[in-house]
């Protein structure tokens, strides 16, 4: 989940979620608080936090990351939230763990609430997040 392709390694590595979002340029701002506003109202109990110098949510463990890119938003729910959300996703670039909402298209707040409280409830349960389902 590193950052190595992300247009801001510049930056430096930000200490709150405030301070990575405000590094970022106005436009891809909107979307890093579109998608935190999402993840906050799904998990209203969760910390919000930075690890691997992204914005995390843990709740139990954590729950989802997200990070900027110059011509998408990386979300980070786990690999056990792609493979239940297959099908839905299937229209935006993913990987194992990892899904790819392109600047410049609006995004997808619904999928990303039901993603998310999937999650809460994965922890919540104690699941592995790199068990089969």
């Amino acid at each position: 989940m590193a950052l190595i392709k992300s247009v801001y390694l510049h930056m430096k590595k930000p200490v709150s979620v405030d301070e990575y979002i405000f590094g970022f340029p106005p436009d891809i701002r909107q979307y890093l608080e579109e998608i935190r506003h999402t993840i906050k109202i799904a998990a209203p109990v969760a910390e919000e936090t930075i690890s691997y110098a992204m914005p995390c949510y843990k709740l139990n463990g954590n729950l989802v990351y997200f990070a900027a890119f110059k011509n998408h938003i990386g979300f980070y729910p786990m690999p056990s939230a792609i493979r239940e959300f297959r099908e839905e996703l299937s229209g935006y670039k993913s990987a194992k763990g990892s899904v790819q909402f392109p600047v410049g298209q609006p995004l997808p707040k619904d999928l990303i609430t039901r993603i998310v409280k999937f999650r809460v409830v994965e922890n919540m349960e104690g699941k592995s997040i790199g068990r089969k389902s």
